[in-house]
């Protein structure tokens, strides 16, 4: 549905554009002509002059107009626990924070959820997802807590419900005070997709039903789960192939590895997404790409807790649809994902012969349609063309970190981190020189310090 005629318009010009369109359509100096919450026109040169309705006119000289950062992984009430277990591999850093993650509340998530949203969106992000599967007892409304955040962030959004129904006493990780019961589970994501997803165009909402990973989850709760999300008509999510211990595991508990695994659970399929998918062999790319399930590719996390190398290059490829994540602030403390741009690429030609692995462009792609294809949302966002939502984002690259570089969109990937001018979700302005609009940073700052201290002097006493 294209916009209103009369719909206010906002005009930025001359900039290079990368509209991560279809073609990789670029300008060298184009303008953008937004309507209401949508892109009207993309082209070369300056926009027309005699446009109605126009409020503003943004001149964008010695910017670089890309499509906002879509994020596809992120667990946000790790923002309060940064810093810890910092040399630690998965299964090992699991255990040592469950405990402290397990006295969370609604407070602290409210806060860690305005924390890891304020460090993305200042960054770029326009689209954000979490995946919140630790429920403690009497913690109060979670979901509720996370969605608000988003809303009052401004930022386009979907929370990823998920869920642990295998606590110590069943062979898993987390405390038995911190899972659910599988009936209780299934209800509660149920009743958070009744009441907080959106499935209309321009949504800022959206939920996705997300147990957490098989080594904290029943193999019925994946398979109920899976049908839940299926006859509510939403996407799924979950941790997939992430460490060698993940794989042993699988084996050992189910007699296959964790794709053949998913596939008998119901957990392969256009409307699924999995995050890290690092140990993965040919066979297991090849059900990816049968079945287009997803990939959240975490750069970041997958090196600080050593887990390995994702295999980005063949899983495009073999045409599987791969977006970038920051995943949890406590296995990536920057919290920013524009810096994953940089380190997708740079990760991913680790090795002889490897310098073509992965470019500038395809790093970007990642970054923006294709973490709208993985997330299902490729028809309305993650590219700059006309009818999409107006979600974007102008990097100035007329500085000392970026002026020389001739190719802006190298320099966005390969340089520093660029500053944002400007930043658009649904048409409104919610980031201006690198400061938020919609949020008071100071005193987030203040909120998640306050948090984290209070969730460790708890933590102490337990």
């Amino acid at each position: 549905m294209a916009a209103s005629s009369a719909a206010e318009r906002v005009v930025v010009e001359n900039c290079a554009i990368a509209t991560v369109d279809a073609s990789d359509t670029e300008y060298a100096s184009g303008h953008l002509v937004l309507a209401g919450n949508r892109i009207e026109s993309v082209g070369a040169g300056a926009a027309p002059r005699d446009l109605a309705n126009v409020v503003r006119r943004i001149d964008a000289t010695g910017h670089l107009a890309t499509p906002g950062l879509v994020n596809t992984h992120h667990h946000f009430y790790q923002w309060i626990t940064r810093g810890l277990a910092t040399d630690h591999n998965l299964f090992n850093w699991l255990v040592a924070l469950y405990p402290t993650w397990a006295r969370i509340d609604e407070p602290m998530v409210y806060a860690a959820a305005q924390g890891s949203l304020a460090m993305m969106a200042r960054g770029g992000v326009t689209t954000a997802m979490d995946h919140h599967y630790v429920f403690p007892k009497g913690s109060g409304d979670l979901s509720g807590a996370i969605i608000r955040a988003a809303r009052e962030m401004g930022v386009r959004f979907t929370l990823a419900r998920g869920s642990m129904d295998r606590g110590e006493s069943d062979g898993g990780l987390p405390p038995d005070f911190a899972v659910e019961s599988l009936d209780g589970a299934l209800a509660a994501t149920e009743a958070t997709v009744e009441e907080h997803h959106d499935a209309s165009f321009d949504a800022m909402t959206q939920v996705a039903v997300a147990p957490c990973s098989p080594f904290s989850v029943s193999t019925e709760l994946m398979r109920h789960s899976a049908e839940l999300a299926r006859r509510l008509g939403v996407r799924l999510h979950t941790h997939g192939s992430e460490t060698v211990e993940e794989e042993k595991f699988c084996h050992e508990l189910f007699g296959m590895g964790p794709t053949d695994y998913f596939e008998s659970t119901g957990w392969l399929g256009e409307d699924v997404w999995m995050a890290h998918c690092v140990h993965m062999n040919d066979s297991d790319i090849a059900a990816f790409a049968r079945t287009g399930t997803g990939v959240a590719h975490c750069p970041s996390s997958n090196a600080r807790l050593a887990a390995g190398i994702a295999r980005v290059p063949d899983l495009l490829a073999a045409g599987v649809p791969v977006g970038l994540g920051v995943d949890g602030t406590a296995s990536n403390e920057s919290g920013e994902l524009h810096t994953e741009l940089r380190n997708a690429l740079l990760v991913n030609r680790l090795g002889a012969h490897r310098e073509a692995a992965l470019d500038a462009r395809q790093a970007l792609r990642l970054g923006t349609y294709g973490g709208a294809r993985v997330l299902g949302r490729a028809a309305e966002t993650g590219s700059l063309e006309p009818g999409k939502l107006a979600d974007l984002v102008l990097w100035r690259m007329d500085t000392l970190a970026h002026s020389s570089i001739a190719d802006p969109v190298t320099a966005l990937v390969l340089g520093a981190a660029a500053p944002v001018t400007a930043s658009f979700v649904n048409g409104r302005q919610i980031v201006e020189d690198g400061r938020l609009l919609t949020a008071d940073e100071d005193a987030i700052a203040r909120s998640t310090r306050n948090e984290a201290q209070r969730l460790a002097r708890i933590a102490a006493r337990a």
